[in-house]
């Protein structure tokens, strides 16, 4: 399984080097984030930085291990590995340990390791394995349920885990699909719904029945053809109401109240101001500090390990989830930029080598791959600057933590393995 030929070593060096980049530039920003005085001793596992750096060269010697593999061992056991995937997740309910209200994390010795980090690649290949098997294109209902049911599982064994934010990652999944053939009446849909959920807990059901009637009016008197009938739209219109109701409800029965108020805060809900201050010290404390962190360092930054704010502490978990708003105080408009840029070009990277795969496995495995850094990368960066609601997801490469790094670091190396040894050279 072990063993392949020179070919095997033509590997896409531009994600490798982008991978690089941020793994090497993250390093710097959980050291700022994370160091009390002076650094004396960069090895010292008693601080965070410390453990970070024994985290990326364990993940060096992983990624060896990862590429010493046959591209083909991959996708014969992907079901077997996505099997292992989901033991793990079942098996916290009992061994877990609780760490910050959640249920996610195995505690071995002084150490702890996150089984939902592990699951999305393992998800990313029995889905790639599924549907290359099938030889599908996602246009029947059966093989819908079928791979829908794939991600459901681990996305359930999750958020039963009180971890929403891992479990929010799984929608990445809706791209790959899109692009292998999903009718464009499902991405219609999700929006739609999205819209409606928007509309009924900013507005009411009173005004999302108006935008709703006029949209269908709109949508009856210019649409050419198959207008369909009144009774149709009439339909449409009570689902989208019951829909839109049925939002409602489950934000003020079905959320708990640090849900309900990250929510409220985002659309702006709360109109008394005695209330809504205190929920800003509550919980906006850390995106406000987090803001505050961006702001001051303007254009470029404060420096390294100059940042009064991070070095102060002022912001919560800064090493983790809200790494960028270091990269912001101390790098500036230019150090985010640039975070955002290598981000970008790798997304876009694995797309076009996604493309360019000529079997179907690789393919939609690697726009797993990007769909699942592109989904946290847009939800953690806009987290931080306060343009949707607080979900706590680490940014990939970047965030403190060895379970983080390996599980985005295997991701990415499978696909490069799979990328290095195209159909037409095995």
């Amino acid at each position: 399984m072990i063993r392949e030929n020179h070919r095997g070593f033509k590997f896409d060096w531009v994600t490798i080097v982008l991978f690089l980049l941020l793994v090497g530039f993250g390093y710097l920003n959980i050291l700022s984030a994370s160091h009390v005085g002076e650094v004396t001793n960069y090895f010292d596992t008693s601080e965070l930085y410390g453990k970070q750096l024994v985290f990326l060269g364990l993940t060096f010697v992983l990624i060896i291990f990862i590429l010493s593999f046959e591209a083909k061992f991959y996708e014969r056991f992907a079901s077997i590995i996505y099997l292992v995937a989901i033991l793990s997740l079942i098996g916290l309910f009992i061994f877990g340990k609780d760490v910050n209200g959640a249920r996610s994390w195995y505690g071995i010795g002084s150490m702890t390791i996150q089984p939902s980090e592990f699951a999305k690649f393992a998800t990313a290949l029995a889905v790639a394995k599924y549907i290359s098997d099938l030889q599908t294109n996602m246009t029947t209902l059966k093989d819908q349920v079928r791979v829908a049911a794939i991600i459901f599982i681990p996305a359930l064994l999750i958020l039963l885990q009180n971890d929403a934010g891992s479990t929010i990652v799984y929608l990445a999944f809706f791209f790959v699909f899109y692009r292998e053939g999903l009718q464009q009446v499902y991405l219609v849909i999700a929006l739609s719904l999205i819209i409606l959920a928007v509309l009924g807990l900013k507005f009411g059901v009173l005004i999302t029945a108006l935008v709703v009637v006029t949209v269908l009016t709109f949508v009856y008197f210019f649409r050419k053809k198959k207008r369909g009938s009144i009774l149709q739209y009439v339909a449409a219109l009570i689902v989208a109401l019951a829909f839109s109701y049925g939002v409602k409800l489950f934000y003020e029965h079905g959320l708990k109240t640090h849900q309900q108020n990250r929510i409220s805060l985002w659309l702006r809900l709360e109109k008394d101001p005695a209330k809504l201050e205190r929920m800003k010290k509550e919980e906006a404390y850390n995106l406000i500090q987090s803001e505050q962190a961006i702001s001051s360092g303007r254009i470029t930054g404060k420096g390294f390990l100059q940042g009064t704010r991070t070095t102060g502490k002022f912001v919560p978990e800064q090493e983790t989830d809200y790494i960028f708003s270091t990269v912001g105080e101390e790098w500036g408009f230019i150090g985010t930029s640039f975070v955002v840029i290598i981000f970008v070009v790798l997304i876009v990277r694995i797309l076009y080598l996604a493309e360019s795969q000529k079997s179907q496995f690789s393919r939609v495995y690697g726009y797993g791959v990007a769909s699942i850094l592109f989904v946290h990368f847009t939800i953690n960066i806009g987290m931080v600057m306060g343009l949707i609601p607080t979900v706590g997801i680490p940014l990939p490469f970047f965030s403190y933590g060895g379970s983080g790094l390996w599980g985005f670091t295997i991701l990415l190396f499978i696909f490069v393995k799979l990328d290095s040894n195209k159909i037409n050279e095995w």
